[in-house]
């Protein structure tokens, strides 16, 4: 689960943000390649990353492709509510299917994403999970057909 920080943001030195750039092309490059790209030795990157992730700047992780490992439906799903939207997102995050929850301005209060095995999974998640929490009024689900583009290399500041 990623969470905002209520801290200003780390400010990172030029060096960290190459480890990260390096990082987020390949999550599995040796850290001597790391160290050669950014003028550091192997010793100083592991430092340097451990610290990162320490600190929370960076996750090092593994990212599936739901289709490959069984889960044919992906779905966006809007989340009218009344009353603490921050209990409620507290009560999202718990939901094993959900793998992201945003609490939002604009139409919908909350945001989650979901991944399910199939539609059956996907109707269970919504009636028996999300639509029996308290603050719930109304939800409208977004079924992913095709997913286009996702990527976690936006860089850094």
């Amino acid at each position: 689960m990623v969470e905002q920080r209520k801290s200003p943001p780390v400010v990172l030195d030029a060096v960290s943000k190459g480890i990260i750039e390096q990082l987020q092309e390949d999550g599995r490059r040796p850290y001597a390649a790391i160290g050669k790209a950014v003028g550091l030795s192997e010793a100083a990157v592991r430092q340097r990353v451990q610290r990162l992730v320490e600190s929370g700047v960076v996750q090092i992780v593994a990212v599936t492709d739901p289709l490959q490992v069984g889960f044919s439906r992906q779905a966006m799903i809007g989340i009218k509510a009344e009353g603490d939207l921050q209990a409620l997102a507290d009560r999202l995050v718990g939901i094993p299917e959900i793998d992201y929850v945003v609490v939002t301005a604009g139409a919908f209060d909350v945001l989650v994403e979901v991944v399910c095995e199939d539609d059956e999974h996907l109707l269970q998640v919504l009636n028996n999970d999300i639509r029996t929490l308290p603050g719930v009024r109304t939800t409208e689900t977004f079924v992913y057909l095709k997913l286009r583009k996702q990527l976690y290399n936006w860089g850094t500041r």
